[in-house]
């Protein structure tokens, strides 16, 4: 009798985590653009009282979000400016340039 055992992964986690609020505009501007890069990430809502958000705080030194964390190229920003910025020079299509764009 044989079995057959599936390999488990070291770590299914993608290597993007976005600490976020339930409707947040800034939030959901980041989240979009995520989505429209196709990256894999991991939504994490945060508290909503400001005084409550450790974890970003440990994260980031910050207590507003958005915040992502890129493990790709060991990045952590905050602000939604920033990180569209961020993903659109990085993962956007031929890493376009910003030159005081439009929000």
């Amino acid at each position: 009798m044989s079995s057959t055992s599936a390999p488990t992964t070291a770590s299914d986690d993608p290597p993007i985590t976005f600490y976020r609020l339930q409707g947040c505009p800034y939030c959901e501007r980041v989240a979009r653009l995520l989505n429209e890069f196709d990256l894999e990430y991991q939504s994490r809502f945060v508290e909503p009282m400001h005084s409550d958000r450790n974890v970003v705080k440990r994260v980031a030194g910050v207590r507003t979000v958005p915040v992502v964390v890129d493990e790709n190229t060991g990045i952590t920003m905050a602000e939604s400016a920033n990180i569209v910025e961020y993903l659109e020079s990085t993962y956007g299509d031929g890493a376009t340039a910003t030159d005081g764009g439009e929000v």
